[in-house]
């Protein structure tokens, strides 16, 4: 049958659900407005509605490869107590799987394919019905190999890191440990040859700022600045680092002592970015019960 927009805009009013749930609910209850409330409450789009200006700040990344792709995401929750719920869990490796299996590059692309018969972007408002909580799959990242690289995964905390390499050449176990290393240093970039220009430009004028201050002589300020500047060149860039399991060598020399050579690498830790409210337990369970 076919729906009007008039219909479609009071359901959009009473439930606050988006523009395609609403048609599909009024398609599925034949036009019938309370009925088709009742189907978006059944399925948890119009809880997850009221929920949409909630902050998801907590959850968990997830690294899932196979053969010469790998997904890196993040999934997130309002609190870390759902985010250590079974279900969730679940949700979080079937949610990767899908994504690893689709032709998405992204997390727009990813929010569209399907999932169990739905979208994932409406799987997942449902999941927040059914959780109670809001969910968001925030990032999503796509990471492609050739043959003959190698990569690497690793996931800290349980998942409040996850970090993925690949490797030209070595094994995955040299991989994982330099995924390990970003994990826990969290570099910046790979090379100094990643560095904008702009970004030198602001260090060097802050390094220079920093030094006068401090009341250096003007005359050896620029020498003093190029020395700290190159220090700190060094200290972003994962190659340049102290290895974490070995401070006396680069991350790069111990590449290079297994035959390979790092080709990128991805780090994604939950909640950056976002400002997170600040609630002490009991609110937190209080809110789990309203």
């Amino acid at each position: 049958m076919a729906i009007k927009a008039s219909d479609v805009k009071v359901l959009r009013d009473k439930t606050g659900a988006g523009m395609m749930d609403c048609k599909k609910a009024l398609k599925e209850t034949d036009g019938d407005i309370d009925k088709a409330v009742d189907y978006l409450r059944e399925k948890g789009i119009s809880k997850a509605a009221k929920k949409a200006d909630r902050i998801a700040a907590e959850g968990l990344t997830n690294v899932i490869t196979e053969g010469n792709k790998a997904v890196v995401y993040e999934l997130n929750s309002e609190t870390d107590f759902v985010a250590k719920n079974d279900e969730f869990k679940d949700l979080l490796k079937n949610i990767g799987k899908a994504i690893h299996s689709s032709n998405a590059t992204n997390l727009e692309e990813a929010l569209k394919i399907d999932f169990r018969g739905e979208s994932m972007e409406q799987a997942i408002a449902a999941a927040t019905g059914k959780i109670g909580e809001k969910l968001t799959l925030r990032r999503v990242l796509v990471v492609e190999k050739t043959d003959s690289q190698v990569f690497g995964e690793y996931v800290h905390m349980g998942g409040k890191i996850a970090a993925l390499t690949v490797l030209e050449g070595g094994n995955e176990n040299v991989a994982k440990d330099v995924a390990m290393h970003v994990a826990a240093i969290n570099p910046r970039y790979l090379n100094p040859d990643q560095i904008s220009d702009d970004v030198v430009a602001h260090e060097r004028e802050v390094l220079r700022n920093e030094a006068l201050n401090e009341g250096k002589p003007e005359h050896i300020v620029d020498k003093m600045v190029e020395g700290r500047l190159n220090k700190f060149l060094k200290e972003i860039c994962l190659i340049n680092q102290p290895f974490v399991k070995n401070p006396d060598q680069t991350v790069e020399n111990y590449v290079k002592e297994a035959g390979a050579d790092i080709v990128a690498f991805e780090r994604l830790e939950v909640g950056e970015g976002v400002e997170k409210k600040n609630e002490d337990f009991a609110s937190e369970v209080k809110s789990q019960m309203t």
